[in-house]
């Protein structure tokens, strides 16, 4: 098999196509600002959770087919953390995420990846454990529960209101595990930061 056919399997290949249509999700997002734009506004709930759902996608692919590569570990977590910020900048530009939430978790996705890359320096792999999957999860859902929100509530539901208030209580719940998640993750490979 050659490096090229390598790379491009068809997990590597949703991946990516997962990567190029974040901006066409946040160009959708933003023009879906305003309660008079329901056909957009639905259009971003709907790419948002297929754009997340792909995630499952891409891994079962990998696995199911035997075709774990590197640059598919390298760009999936990419991927991840691209489709999570997106829809936080543009919840953040909207005013119904405060800053704080945002910097919380890049913080502590900049010092997990840091943490990461020094362990692996040092030929330890530092593994996704149950509580940052379940961080990962919460968040997504909150995030299409917001995009959700909106949507309903541009096409007049009411309903809307509820789910919005769901997800701002599951935002706060995936602002607490991205901080416990991050101290269990720097305890466990104390070591490595700060020798044995």
């Amino acid at each position: 098999m050659s490096a090229e056919k390598g790379i491009w399997t068809p997990a590597n290949i949703v991946t990516c196509v997962r990567i190029a249509f974040i901006p066409v999700f946040m160009v959708v997002a933003g023009l879906a600002d305003g309660p008079s734009e329901p056909v957009l506004a639905v259009a971003a709930f709907v790419v948002y959770v297929t754009l997340s759902l792909t995630d499952k996608v891409d891994g079962y692919l990998a696995r199911s087919r035997g075709e774990v590569t590197d640059f598919g570990k390298f760009l999936d977590p990419i991927a991840d953390k691209l489709l999570v910020f997106s829809a936080l900048l543009m919840l953040l530009d909207r005013g119904e995420v405060g800053v704080w939430v945002v910097f919380v978790i890049l913080l502590r996705e900049f010092l997990v990846s840091a943490l990461r890359m020094v362990a692996s320096a040092n030929g330890e792999v530092i593994a996704a454990d149950k509580l940052g999957k379940a961080k990962t999860a919460v968040t997504m859902v909150s995030l299409c529960g917001y995009y959700l929100a909106y949507a309903l509530l541009s096409l007049g539901l009411d309903l809307g209101y509820t789910i919005g208030l769901v997800s701002w209580a599951l935002m706060i719940a995936a602002v607490v595990l991205t901080v416990v998640s991050g101290a269990q993750y720097f305890w466990g490979a104390r070591h490595v930061v700060f020798g044995r």
